[in-house]
């Protein structure tokens, strides 16, 4: 058990909320102002008359540390601005559940006794208009969190069972502060959806999904709306890369805006890479930009496209040259989807797991290794593990660099070749995850000659990739075949590119390559 953390503002009921929880999950509980006043033998208020706010925060950030260093399980009931310490705050979501609780202004003024022991209440002359000023200076901060419950009328027991309901979910968190979402993966739980729409309260849904998916998984989609009860517009997509065009999007603004849907409705996109791209890339746009919910139902867009924000269409000149960053409000990936996908669809969704975990995570890379008869065989806890440690990688990478301006751009590992012999071979030739693999390898080969990559390394991407089922050997003329769409590629400037370079397992980093150089080194393999 990841050790409970509650925030929010002061007067939300933490320390009510708190001692609850910790007796029904049976772990201690620790107030971490009183632990502050027990170790330093005063008060709150004479800490921060006498030394200040920033060394009280400092006194916070290191009781923090200490509580969420040793793996033990309790609850931690914060003090209202311990999350606006960023060490603080991203410790709590990298190794606990962070559950904000939330109240008026007005409710938590009345819940305060004595303003005066509240230091930083106190200031100015109106509590109120003081509460409501720091909410909104710390909203983006409460924002990063598991999950957000209402207490005005505390009912602790069902604030506790909500809590509890988290725990058993264990969502894992993208921080993005005001844009920060829960990723939910479970396994045949058409519930989780249910559960995700209902806290949305949408105006109305947009579903966009296509014709595989709605043949193999429209029964389990339509179990998991029913409870929701908001009126459903559908929009069914020709499934293929070769239909991920604005046509396709102009369809899904066609329909939705033929519903009158408003600014509170949200686009449910439940299918591969292709319908999330397009759906999200429809969400941005329709009326300005309106929520998204991810449903991924292959491997592929379970492990890296569903998460993210990344959206858009494909255009002649090349692949997802057109589209915007719309993250998601919340992504579910429910493995029971994948059952309905064959080996070679399974493989391609492993190559992007291979990517991330070759570029960014060493020690994902030796869990593939370690299972790769249990991957091959579509083991359902195997499946499970490895999107859950995909996603958490690709976490760690976006919550750094949301719209991809620096390291982000490692995840892009094999995918300007990738990109280029897709977009040569008419989207129908290679499923996009083996033209990464492809890409993957080729790319990692050409650094190797640049004196860049470990060719030992090569050796073992390629090993494995072989033993998921994936091609790894890329013919000569169909790359150089391919090269005007590596020219083309977006992440080019001027007669050079930014490329990702695996320099050790696990880790990599962006060097710019020239493009006479990369040709070269890419047709000498």
């Amino acid at each position: 058990m990841r050790p409970v953390i509650l925030s929010g503002f002061m007067g939300t009921g933490k320390s009510t909320v708190g001692p609850a929880v910790a007796a029904a999950l049976g772990v201690p509980f620790i107030d971490t102002d009183s632990e502050i006043e027990r170790a330093s033998g005063s008060t709150v208020v004479d800490l921060w008359q006498k030394d200040g706010e920033a060394r009280f925060r400092a006194r916070e950030a290191e009781l923090v540390d200490r509580l969420l260093s040793d793996g033990t399980p309790r609850v931690i009931a914060f003090g209202g601005g311990t999350v606006t310490i960023d060490r603080a705050r991203r410790l709590a979501v990298d190794r606990g559940i962070v559950i904000t609780l939330t109240a008026p202004p007005e409710t938590v003024v009345a819940r305060t006794r004595d303003v005066a022991t509240r230091p930083n209440l106190a200031v100015g002359g109106d509590p109120v208009a003081r509460a409501r000023e720091l909410l909104s200076q710390r909203a983006p901060a409460y924002a990063e969190c598991h999950l957000t419950l209402s207490t005005d009328g505390l009912d602790v027991v069902a604030v506790t069972h909500e809590i509890l309901e988290c725990l058993r979910r264990d969502p894992l968190l993208v921080p993005l502060g005001a844009r920060s979402y829960a990723v939910d993966v479970c396994a045949d739980e058409p519930s989780r959806l249910t559960g995700v729409l209902q806290r949305a309260r949408a105006s109305s849904i947009v579903l966009v999904t296509d014709r595989n998916v709605l043949a193999a998984r429209g029964g389990a989609i339509d179990e998991a709306l029913r409870p929701v009860g908001a009126a459903v517009t559908r929009v069914v997509l020709e499934p293929g890369e070769v239909h991920k065009t604005v046509e396709a999007v102009g369809s899904i603004w066609d329909a939705a805006l033929a519903a009158k849907v408003d600014r509170d409705a949200l686009v449910l996109a439940v299918g591969g890479g292709v319908v999330g791209d397009l759906a999200g890339f429809a969400a941005a746009c329709l009326l300005r930009g309106v929520r998204l919910i991810q449903v991924p139902t292959t491997l592929l867009s379970m492990v890296d496209s569903s998460v993210g924000g990344k959206t858009g269409c494909d255009h002649a000149a090349g692949k997802n040259l057109i589209g915007a960053f719309h993250q998601p409000v919340a992504v579910v990936a429910d493995i029971a989807h994948l059952t309905t996908l064959d080996r070679r669809q399974l493989s391609a969704g492993l190559a992007e797991a291979v990517k991330i975990a070759v570029a960014t995570d060493v020690s994902l890379l030796e869990r593939l290794e370690a299972r790769v008869a249990d991957l091959v065989g579509a083991d359902a806890a195997a499946l499970m593990e490895v999107v859950r440690l995909a996603v958490r990688a690709k976490i760690l990478v976006v919550r750094d660099d949301e719209r991809e301006t620096g390291s982000r751009a490692l995840l892009n590992l094999g995918h300007t070749v990738g990109h280029a012999i897709e977009a040569h071979g008419g989207y129908d030739r290679w499923l996009h995850g083996e033209a990464v693999a492809l890409g993957t390898v080729a790319e990692m080969r050409a650094t190797a000659a640049l004196g860049w990559t470990p060719p030992a390394l090569v050796h073992r991407v390629a090993e494995l990739q072989r033993a998921l089922g994936l091609p790894e050997t890329l013919d000569r003329g169909e790359l150089e075949a391919s090269w005007p769409f590596v020219a083309a590629d977006k992440k080019r400037g001027g007669d050079s590119l930014r490329l990702p370079v695996v320099t050790e397992a696990g880790h990599a980093e962006v060097r710019r390559v020239s493009l006479p150089e990369l040709k070269r080194a890419l047709l000498a393999i």
